[in-house]
């Protein structure tokens, strides 16, 4: 340690000296470390009681060996679907458990009942996008994000409607616990194509 007595330096001037070298070394550390890279729960590897949270939970059973993983459908930051009208689409609510992602496109399609020719357009397309809740129901009102340009306001309005019901007729889903918080929250965009051959309904 320097004594300040035998120093020709006041201890002012020394800590104005060694300041500079202290500041430096403590940016080159940050620098090095880099930003912390975001941890996806469902894509990473199980986490121990050492890990920083997020992180992927592990458990298993009496005879397991650690870690075990529950099998979870890979999701990626959120969901795309397309659901094409064909004339014998009738809006079926979900009776099973949905317990992935084929099921709940399946139970997606089977909801699905478009307008009636007699009010539709071919051609027609509209896009929501909305979440679910682990319990099955939808977090917000869904969000149109597309829209055929040709399609007038009242064709809009007559295949909104249509999904809407659609929608309501899905919830809330039938999630099974481990499917539900899988997809809590992930946004789902649905894309909704009405090419029921080259019957027209009338043009609004």
């Amino acid at each position: 340690m320097m004594d300040y007595r035998t120093s020709s330096e006041s201890p002012m001037e020394l800590a104005r000296r060694t300041r500079a070298p202290l500041i430096a070394a403590i940016a080159n550390a940050a620098l090095a470390a880099g930003p912390a890279a975001a941890k996806d729960p469902l894509n990473k590897a199980p986490c121990s009681v050492f890990d920083p949270a997020p992180c992927a939970p592990s458990f298993c059973g009496v005879f397991g060996q650690w870690p075990c993983v529950p099998e979870l459908p890979p999701i990626g930051q959120d969901l795309r679907l397309t659901i094409r009208s064909r004339g014998n689409d009738g809006g079926r609510s979900p009776e099973a458990p949905v317990d992935s992602l084929r099921a709940l496109y399946a139970a997606l399609r089977a909801c699905w009942e478009p307008p009636p020719l007699s009010d539709a357009r071919a051609g027609t397309q509209m896009s929501v996008r909305f979440s679910f809740k682990r319990t099955g129901e939808i977090v917000a009102p869904p969000r149109l994000t597309y829209a055929t340009a040709e399609a007038g306001p009242e064709t809009r309005r007559v295949y909104r409607g249509a999904i809407d019901a659609a929608l309501a007729r899905c919830t809330p889903m039938p999630f099974s616990r481990t499917m539900g918080a899988a997809v809590a929250g992930r946004p789902i965009a649905v894309r909704f194509i009405d090419d029921r051959g080259d019957e027209r309904g009338p043009r609004h």
